[in-house]
């Protein structure tokens, strides 16, 4: 059984939708073993104890970011967790966090990378003006919204959206892509090669 942790800052709905897949098998042999937000206030943090999944709050006001990475890395250590997943969190991650877990942190960004890193990448995509756009799963390193690109989902850009409809879109495809790209990073079948990883 491979096990999961996760790490939020805000509502957590990638984290519900990992749990879903997980709950229907989607991925499979898989279990989220903790779920970890920076933030209190983190409505994700009562949604997973709803579902029984144990959750801690790490607050990272008055620590270094490493000695914050470092604690989340000991509670992950603790649930003995296989691959860790960035579903909305808010903090850039340590050099000593990438490479203590190397290849082993996804994350979902709302954009088809490299269009669009950082935040508010769906406003980006929607003041550019592109036709089309998505999200991108990839494996986490030390640049921003960086690192090898595990799956991809394309959105169309229609001529009455607003930011918000577009979001709304894209989260909708995040939802189904993510649970995809975790079944596959756990299941081994894959190799990296460059900027990719590729099904084997």
């Amino acid at each position: 059984m491979k096990r999961l942790g996760i790490l939020i800052s805000g509502r957590g709905s990638n984290m519900m939708a990992l749990a879903d897949a997980v709950r229907e098998r989607r991925i499979p042999q898989a279990e989220i073993a903790l779920v970890v937000s920076n933030a209190a206030t983190a409505a994700g943090i009562e949604r997973a104890r709803g579902r029984s999944i144990p959750a801690v709050v790490l607050d990272h006001r008055g620590k270094t970011r490493e000695e914050h990475d470092r604690a989340v890395a000991a509670e992950l250590e603790r649930c003995g967790v296989d691959l860790v997943c960035l579903a909305g969190y808010m903090r850039l991650l340590s050099p000593w966090f990438i490479r203590r877990y190397e290849h082993r942190v996804v994350n979902i960004h709302p954009s088809l990378l490299p269009a669009f890193p950082g935040l508010d990448a769906q406003k980006q995509a929607f003041d550019y003006g592109v036709k089309f756009t998505g999200c991108t799963v990839h494996l986490v390193d030390e640049e921003l919204d960086h690192g090898p690109i595990v799956k991809q989902a394309v959105v169309a850009v229609e001529p009455d959206d607003s930011v918000e409809t577009l979001s709304a879109r894209i989260l909708r495809e995040e939802h189904k892509l993510y649970p995809q790209a975790v079944a596959l990073l756990l299941s081994g079948r894959y190799r990296i090669e460059g900027r990719r990883v590729v099904e084997m």
